[in-house]
């Protein structure tokens, strides 16, 4: 979601250009309703080749610059060997030194900018010197839902009621708020204004199977149900969405939903880097210097939110 802007911007310079997205299968249904990206390369086939047919299929993308905006040595080396001219990877990423012919000198780490604007730093190699404002980076998503959503699904959305998403769980990339706030939350919700959605994987359903049986009655269990087209379709159409940094908050504020996101105060996870960009997005989080649960998924910051203060923001 956060390199899909890079695509955006250069369209929007380059209206000529030829846009090639190098993803996995896993976000390939994402990157494929990008109205900037012209052609996807899909990582998850190129990677099951031989070493041959990887530099072979890297070469029939007749690409003239790769940006290797997530480090993979693999990718880069591949990138080399394939004879791609402009080859631009961070100065600080050791491997990038043999395959990268463009090195552009940036610190995520020390950097006060968002990660969507770390990116375009990137560009300085082909002389664009240019870090798009946050207000400007939801327009550079071009996201545009493609899927329908299953009628089953459609029923549940009808009535005069909010619409409501809780996404729990981050796939272990991000600090979680307890799920005990979250049945806090729940009570606070009056049933009679809100249909609440939990959405998530079946790997997570299973991970917060309590939780879910816990509050069967005040919820529709989505967790394993819809692939990533068909969330991508329904996101689009609900009121509210409520998580910590994770892949669908990014969606749903670029689709314009109001989301509230719940963010550590730890410096590389913080909402100054990994906030929802989007017209309707707010973020939760203590403001204040922490590094207590740097090693830990048990986090105070995150336990300091009040469900209350969540409510708040509806």
């Amino acid at each position: 979601m956060l390199t899909l802007p890079l695509a955006g911007y250069l369209k929007k310079i380059f209206p000529q250009c030829y846009i090639i997205f190098l993803c996995s299968a896993y976000t390939f249904p994402l990157v494929k309703i990008s109205k900037y990206v012209d052609e996807i390369a899909n990582w998850s086939e190129i990677s099951g080749l031989s070493s041959r047919d990887k530099i072979e299929a890297f070469k029939l993308l007749r690409a003239d610059i790769i940006l290797h905006v997530y480090p993979r040595k693999e990718i880069a080396s591949i990138a080399a060997k394939a004879g791609i001219p402009f080859r631009i990877g961070s100065l600080h990423r050791y491997f990038h030194w043999f395959t990268c012919n463009k090195l552009p000198n940036f610190s995520r780490k020390r950097s006060n900018l968002h990660e969507a604007q770390l990116n375009f730093k990137l560009l300085k190699c082909i002389n664009i010197n240019y870090i798009p404002s946050l207000e400007e980076i939801p327009l550079l998503y071009g996201i545009i839902p493609a899927a329908g959503i299953p009628s089953w699904l459609s029923e549940q959305l009808k009535g005069p009621r909010k619409n409501v998403v809780l996404h729990p769980k981050s796939k272990g990339s991000a600090r979680e708020w307890p799920l005990d706030h979250y049945s806090d939350l729940l009570g606070l919700l009056n049933p009679g204004e809100y249909n609440i959605f939990i959405t998530g994987t079946s790997n997570e359903g299973i991970l917060m199977s309590e939780f879910l049986n816990k509050n069967a009655e005040h919820i529709i269990d989505l967790t394993g149900k819809l692939s990533l087209d068909e969330l991508i379709a329904f996101l689009a159409k609900v009121d509210y969405f409520v998580s910590c940094s994770t892949g669908p908050l990014h969606i749903a504020a670029s689709l314009g939903v109001h989301v509230i996101g719940l963010y550590p105060s730890i410096r590389t996870m913080h909402a100054g880097r990994w906030r929802p960009l989007g017209r309707n997005a707010v973020v939760l989080d203590q403001n204040k210097s922490c590094s207590k649960c740097r090693n830990s998924f048990d986090c105070e910051c995150l336990k300091n939110i009040s469900p209350s203060l969540v409510r708040s923001m509806f």
